[in-house]
């Protein structure tokens, strides 16, 4: 049987390089894997639930329409805190004066008279005035603070973890969660909430 020679003016065919880059991101799906704990980060900055989901909006166009796409999926969890970040700052200086006088709203709001209240009426106060007490005590920290706090007993994260998605080493989250825990119970101290634990 004789064997063909290959053809000299056929070129062989190479492989689809550049149509995608190395590692095509899912965005959709990285954007709903990582999205409990960037909501987290807004929420920690911002201090408005309200907020969060516009704020998640621009995120996600941000990673979707980004002009130097990110190829590598073990830089998108930084990548993508430091976009919450960015974005949590650009939403706050939007709202300019109409942010701080929702603030000062929400340090003067008491709940309504005319809320259900549970059978122990005495229970509920007690317990809705620490609530209260421990909620002013975090927003009265720094943003970097409140948010590594958040982090690490919502989502009960290590270290590394913490690390991997801010973008950190594990000494510096030891450090700043070290101080954090400080400076909230030093706040928990001033406002008398003396079954407060964080540690």
């Amino acid at each position: 049987m004789a064997m063909t020679e290959p053809n000299p003016r056929q070129k062989p065919e190479a492989p689809a390089v550049g149509k995608f880059p190395a590692c095509a991101i899912d965005w959709p799906r990285v954007l709903a894997e990582h999205d409990r704990w960037l909501r987290t980060v807004v929420y920690a900055r911002l201090g408005e639930p309200q907020a969060v989901d516009e704020v998640m909006q621009e995120v996600s166009l941000a990673a979707v329409r980004q002009k130097a796409p990110i190829n590598d999926l073990n830089k998108v969890a930084a990548w993508l805190y430091r976009l919450a970040v960015t974005q949590t700052l650009l939403y706050r200086r939007k709202m300019g004066r109409q942010r701080k006088l929702v603030d000062r709203f929400a340090q003067r709001n008491h709940p309504s008279e005319q809320d259900n209240r549970q059978a122990d009426p005495l229970t509920w106060l007690l317990l809705e005035e620490r609530r209260q007490k421990i909620r002013l005590a975090i927003k009265r920290l720094a943003r970097r603070d409140a948010e590594i706090l958040l982090l690490k007993y919502t989502e009960d994260w290590s270290y590394r973890d913490l690390a991997e998605r801010l973008g950190i080493s594990e000494s510096a989250v030891e450090a700043r969660l070290h101080r954090a825990r400080q400076r909230l119970r030093s706040e928990l101290a001033i406002l008398d909430v003396v079954e407060a634990d964080v540690t």
